[in-house]
């Protein structure tokens, strides 16, 4: 099967038709398993770090590094990924990823010491690497605009869904111990899901690449690759070694080298049109909005679901499963609002959807830290329920129609490299979220605390977090009036179109 615009396609018969639209959504729900499988991981290893921590002896460096390798070879692989889907085709790349992020979660779940099961990790993050960018780009090349607001509802509602079953999954494997294997079948359960992935994978998705030749640049490949180290690296290891001089040299001489990486992409852009990092979608005010509210808002959600998981576990001494169940209501307020979001609001009123979201987050934030010291440390799952669920309709609200709105003016042919820009920001924002957490949580409690004082001082801690989440609410709320007032691919009349796009070109694609 190829990928390919047809001007003036001749009609297809009824039967064709029924058959190509079975398999763009056999397709879609591929790569939809795929993303969710990728946002689980992220999240169900923090559950089962105590379990490993105790069956392999491992130090509290391997530890962080189990969860840093992954994020470090995720981020730092994110624009190459989808840059190779771009220039060998998005579902060839695909398929390499989601075999390659198979073969390292058995190698996770079979790993016979804390080394093995570190480099196994950063393995893996480089496979994610290679597979998220594709899922954005497929949706992308193989629906047409006027379906695309539908797609990206589901989208957001895998996004949230995945968010929090990722620690619900991870303390029930945990605490059922099945076989025997402790922690192990966190990693053991993407196996089936993935050989599925790719058996079916091969047979539904249809392949795409960029309408002209492309090649991969390699000193652009290494100098996004450096940055982003000298980035997140420090981040992520900043507060375990005392935030030593050296890190911020690292952090400050990384926006040295993004710096060259931007002079050095538009000499290649102009010198033979194969930029690793396509300088030119900066030129759509939509994708350069986007990309700021999401780098923002990547922070706040950095900063949140660390502090979250402390408070519940070390400060209301809670089992993992209890704080895996407390997020259920959560996960179903954004999966729920997500799909209605752009269905049905968004279409109708437009960025002010994406505003309100904003606001409603910000509301859920500042009703849990009032909740948080009424209740203290007596608090139960229930009374959480309420501003959990506010978070969640606000987040919901924005997260599917933000990626809509990012995407909905960009070439097709440069979906790939959007698509890793999306998820290396996103990263990025984490990344400094979690940073973050150092000075806006652990910053004010004393470093030697009586058992008596943890309780008390990680309440304090999670309300002044909080504090600060909501105020990034309120810049993420000021950034969204930036976007389009409206969504780009709905005019009048009934016909979707991309407004940068050649109407002629604007065709679904064709299955040949």
């Amino acid at each position: 099967m190829t990928f390919t615009h047809t001007p003036d396609p001749a009609p297809v018969p009824a039967a064709a038709a029924d058959a190509g639209d079975r398999r763009r959504w056999f397709a879609l729900a591929i790569v939809m398993t795929a993303a969710f499988m990728d946002l689980v991981d992220v999240t169900i290893v923090n559950i089962a770090i105590p379990s490993i921590q105790r069956d392999e002896g491992a130090s509290f460096s391997q530890i962080q590094w189990i969860t840093a390798g992954y994020a470090l070879a995720f981020a730092a692989g994110l624009i190459t990924g989808g840059r190779l889907g771009d220039i060998h085709g998005r579902k060839r790349i695909f398929l390499v990823g989601i075999g390659g992020f198979t073969v390292a979660s058995a190698l996770c779940g079979l790993a016979a010491n804390p080394e093995m099961l570190v480099a196994s990790r950063i393995l893996q993050g480089g496979m994610a690497a290679l597979m998220v960018p594709q899922v954005l780009s497929i949706v992308h090349a193989t629906f047409p605009a006027h379906e695309r607001g539908k797609v990206f509802g589901l989208f957001g509602a895998i996004v949230g869904l995945g968010a929090v079953s990722g620690p619900l999954l991870g303390a029930l494997l945990t605490e059922w111990n099945l076989f025997g294997l402790e922690w192990r079948p966190i990693f053991l359960i993407n196996l089936p899901v993935g050989i599925a992935g790719l058996v079916l994978g091969s047979r539904f998705i249809t392949e795409s690449k960029a309408p002209r030749a492309l090649r991969l640049d390699l000193v652009g490949v290494a100098l996004v690759t450096l940055g982003l180290l000298m980035l997140v690296y420090p981040l992520t290891r900043g507060r375990e070694l005392g935030w030593p001089l050296w890190g911020y040299l690292s952090m400050a001489g990384s926006l040295v080298v993004l710096a060259v990486l931007v002079a050095y992409e538009r000499r290649k852009s102009a010198r033979d049109g194969s930029p690793l990092v396509e300088l030119s979608l900066f030129k759509v005010k939509s994708f350069a909005a986007g990309i700021a509210v999401q780098t923002v808002f990547g922070v706040a959600l950095g900063v949140f679901f660390l502090v979250w998981t402390l408070y519940m576990q070390v400060g209301l001494g809670w089992s993992p499963l209890r704080a895996g169940l407390t997020g259920v209501p959560f996960s179903i307020a954004v999966s729920a609002a997500a799909g209605v979001s752009v269905q049905a609001l968004v279409p109708r009123f437009g960025r002010k959807v994406l505003q309100a979201g904003a606001l409603v987050m910000a509301a859920g934030v500042l009703l849990y830290i009032w909740e948080s010291g009424r209740y203290g440390l007596a608090i139960t799952s229930w009374q959480m329920a309420l501003p959990l669920v506010v978070m969640g309709v606000g987040m919901g609200l924005i997260v599917a129609p933000l990626t809509d709105a990012v995407l909905s003016q960009v070439p097709r042919e440069h979906a790939g490299a959007a698509s890793g820009l999306i998820n290396t920001v996103q990263q990025m924002g984490n990344a400094l979220g979690l940073g973050l957490v150092s000075v806006v949580f652990f910053g004010t409690m004393s470093d030697h605390l009586t058992p008596a004082r943890i309780g008390p001082a990680y309440a304090d801690a999670f309300q002044n977090a909080l504090g600060w989440v909501a105020a990034v609410m309120a810049v993420i709320f000021l950034l969204m009036f930036a976007l389009p007032k409206r969504p780009a691919q709905h005019v009048e009349g009934g016909q979707d179109q991309d407004p940068d796009q050649d109407p002629a070109q604007e065709k679904e694609p064709a299955l040949v």
